[in-house]
């Protein structure tokens, strides 16, 4: 078996299991709470539940997604490159998942409410302005985008770095600065930073490579 082949048929059906997995596990749930609201399905408060599984698995995919590169150019395996936007758009829909939760659930659309939350609580902000980073990303994840955007893509994508940064600082200050149970997540992200310096960005840009090449697979 070649590593294409198993990349294509074996790793990233894996992944995407393996990402949609606290998906399932909240919509289950949730079809349990809506059947009997008189049960704990989602714990004593369901929309926190469902913050907090969203944060951590945004995390989780975030730094999936920038060790994929390290890890292809250490080990000279090009063809991880195929699972990088799956990982990346996941994050996506957990981070929007995250967002319409707090929004819609949490402060019933109500702008005041978000203003006034926002205020006393700036990890909203910081959180916020993480989640607006990804959107571009996400609308340019296509092969076609790839293409039209040619080295400008890379430059876009860079957003990544930053967006990750402020979700864990994000993190960090939901869990009110407490270093035990964030710094974990902060340094996974300095340590791949470090990597993706020395085997990624040991010369200029030369842009995204062709998807035609079967590398616009990029997140």
């Amino acid at each position: 078996m070649t590593r294409l082949t198993f990349t294509t048929r074996i790793l990233k059906p894996l992944g995407f299991g393996a990402a949609l997995g606290p998906l399932v596990w909240l919509g289950w749930h949730a079809w349990l709470l809506a059947h009997d609201p008189a049960s704990d399905a989602l714990g004593a408060d369901p929309v926190k539940t469902i913050q907090v599984t969203t944060r951590l698995t945004v995390l989780v995919l975030l730094l999936l997604t920038l060790t994929v590169s390290p890890i292809r150019k250490l080990l000279h395996y090009s063809e991880l490159i195929r699972v990088r936007r799956m990982l990346g758009l996941f994050a996506f829909c957990y981070v929007l998942l995250h967002a319409v939760t707090y929004f819609v659930f949490d402060q019933s659309l109500d702008p005041g409410l978000i203003w006034s939350d926002t205020v006393k609580h700036p990890r909203i902000a910081v959180g916020f302005i993480a989640f607006l980073m990804l959107i571009p990303l996400a609308l340019t994840s296509t092969d076609a985008m790839v293409r039209r955007l040619g080295k400008r893509w890379g430059r876009l994508h860079r957003l990544i770095y930053l967006a990750t940064g402020l979700g864990i600082i994000h993190y960090l200050m939901v869990q009110k600065l407490d270093l035990r149970v964030g710094i974990p997540y902060a340094v996974v992200f300095g340590a791949l930073m470090v990597a993706r310096s020395r085997f990624v960005y040991q010369g200029p840009s030369r842009g995204p490579p062709s998807p035609q090449r079967g590398e616009g697979d990029r997140g």
